[in-house]
């Protein structure tokens, strides 16, 4: 992978950030990824869950919220955009490199805030920060819970937005 000097510099803080948040968190093991994978670096999101109001299934006693897809801007610790996080999940770097990927496992360390995740690559695509990447933890996260209220059988098909923050970090093979 060839990246530019820009892109270098702020590949180098995000991963002297990430050795110092790590300390500071505790992280379930079963969102620990594989002995065989090193942290890249870290980012911090900022954005929405999109949640659309669905009808109920069979066996459901009423219509509710699904997840549609995130919608957030990821950060490095001076608050540069360094990517973006959309459907698939996907995440974009700033260097047109993207990686997708597949949820492994979760865990709840809040009720007040969407699960943290580990979740597996399934693809990554173009030539950046993004394109060696193997796994993706979500961590730390606030918000982002689908509402209790709204979804009712008149409102299929609304969507509503709910504010969220995490901690992403990116790993790649030793």
């Amino acid at each position: 992978m060839r990246l530019s000097c820009a892109a270098c510099a702020s590949l180098a803080l995000m991963q002297a950030s990430a050795t110092a948040y790590a300390a500071a968190i505790k992280i379930p093991d079963n969102l620990q990824p594989d002995p065989s994978q090193t942290m890249a670096f870290e980012a911090h999101a900022a954005g929405v869950q999109v949640y659309t109001c669905t009808a109920a299934k069979p066996g459901e006693a009423a219509p509710a919220w699904s997840l549609k897809a995130p919608d957030a801007v990821l950060s490095d610790d001076h608050g540069a955009k360094v990517a973006t996080h959309y459907a698939g999940p996907t995440w974009e770097a700033t260097d047109g490199s993207k990686v997708v990927g597949k949820a492994r496992a979760s865990a709840t360390p809040s009720t007040d805030a969407i699960p943290w995740l580990l979740l597996d690559v399934k693809s990554t695509a173009g030539k950046g920060v993004f394109s060696q990447i193997t796994a993706v933890q979500r961590l730390d996260t606030e918000g982002g819970i689908a509402p209790s209220y709204g979804c009712t059988a008149a409102g299929i098909g609304q969507e509503v937005r709910v504010p969220y923050q995490a901690v992403y970090r990116f790993y790649t093979a030793k």
